[in-house]
């Protein structure tokens, strides 16, 4: 074997290397967003989920404000 074909090799073996960890950067970046999207996603629920709390609460608050109205007419 000839010094050029094991520095052509090394320099095929280094490449590859890089491709694999550019690879698996951005599968791990695709990975983050993937997360980022599901947290959001999670927050927005989160969020519709307390205002609709919210809503009944207060629906239940006027409900109970006719009822002392009435118990007050009577």
């Amino acid at each position: 074997m000839s010094y050029e074909g094991e520095g052509e090799r090394e320099e095929k073996r280094r490449e590859r290397g890089e491709e694999e960890r550019r690879e698996r950067r951005r599968g791990e970046r695709e990975e983050g967003e993937k997360e980022r999207e599901e947290k959001k996603r999670e927050k927005k629920k989160r969020e519709k989920e307390r205002e609709e709390k919210e809503r009944e609460k207060k629906e239940r608050e006027k409900e109970r404000e006719k009822e002392r109205e009435k118990e007050r007419e009577n």
